[in-house]
């Protein structure tokens, strides 16, 4: 699947694009990089946005009774009301299917933000998101939202992308306005949704079906809350074989035993962690074509995204904290 729809994508202006870090820097990303060609970019610096300019003296989140305030503890500025008014201008009205965002920061951190006791002592009493962050999760609870650095470890980033690209798509299936698109994308998704959650996919199925004949704007909003709610949580690796082996299930019976053998040390290797599912993937497509099986070539479980995105890179980081 090479006509992937365009996401619109909002990114922390910090991550590649300018030197607005608190300190005048620029955090260089390769994998917002190499996403630009491939999606349209929002970009933002909450803080900038607000008037602290660059460089600047750090802010912190500080507890309160009614939600951390954001302050500036070298001068005793408190920021909160503009930080939250910008947050609620800049989201308002706006298609977005996803967001990128800088870890740990004030703003912007998706998760795991430092929540002081008081503004001008070190004690941490709890973690949180940032304000901005905060902000995003309540107005998209449903779009992709990642930090940079849970992003450097693969099996996220796949998640992310999967999700991303398949919001980006169903936006596009919304706007045509046409039920025989819903059922389309439902068909090209399936394998991906029993890799993710074979209950949504049913209950999915069961949506598209109709067979109340309901009108096709209330169709794509219960799609859409029932796609969101089956891309919560990165899929696990048994349900991932699962899918693997209901797609090798078509070819299995007509390869040769070597070839057979073969897959199923691509899968194990995947299982184990070895290997990305890319590698087992790749094995059934080729088998897929050989056989010209059409139906399941047209699956975006093989390319869910575009594959210039592929990367096995990994740090290995940001596996224990949860995001969507």
């Amino acid at each position: 699947m090479d006509n992937h729809a365009r996401p619109i994508v909002v990114a922390s202006a910090c991550l590649e694009f300018d030197a607005c870090r608190y300190n005048g820097e620029r955090i260089p990303f390769d994998f917002l990089a190499e996403l630009l060609e491939h999606v349209d970019v929002v970009r933002t610096c909450p803080e900038v946005e607000i008037g602290l300019g660059t460089p600047r003296d750090p802010i912190r989140l500080v507890r309160a009774s009614r939600g951390p305030r954001l302050v500036q503890p070298s001068t005793g500025t408190d920021v909160t009301v503009k930080m939250k008014k910008f947050s609620k201008a800049f989201l308002a009205d706006r298609s977005i299917d996803g967001f990128i965002l800088k870890s740990r920061s004030p703003s912007c951190g998706t998760g795991g933000v430092k929540i002081y006791d008081e503004a001008d002592r070190p004690s941490v009493m709890t973690h949180g998101p940032g304000l901005f962050a905060d902000a995003v999760l309540q107005s998209f609870p449903d779009a992709a939202i990642e930090d940079e650095g849970r992003l450097r470890n693969y099996r996220i980033r796949e998640h992310f992308l999967t999700k991303l690209f398949a919001l980006s798509e169903l936006r596009r299936v919304a706007a045509a306005g046409r039920i025989a698109g819903l059922v389309d994308f439902h068909s090209r998704y399936k394998l991906i949704l029993m890799a993710y959650n074979q209950t949504a996919m049913r209950e999915l199925g069961r949506v598209v079906a109709n067979p109340s004949r309901r009108p096709f704007p209330e169709l794509i909003s219960d799609y859409r809350a029932g796609l969101t709610r089956a891309f919560q949580r990165v899929p696990g690796t048994g349900a991932v074989v699962n899918a693997l082996e209901h797609a090798w299930g078509y070819v299995s019976d007509r390869l040769a035993a070597s070839e057979r053998a073969y897959y199923r040390r691509q899968v194990e290797r995947y299982r184990t962690g070895r290997m990305p599912v890319s590698a087992p993937l790749a094995v059934i497509e080729t088998s897929l074509h050989r056989f010209d099986v059409e139906y399941l070539l047209g699956q975006a479980l093989f390319h869910p995204y575009p594959d210039a995105l592929r990367s096995v890179a990994d740090s290995g980081k940001g596996r224990s904290r949860k995001r969507r």
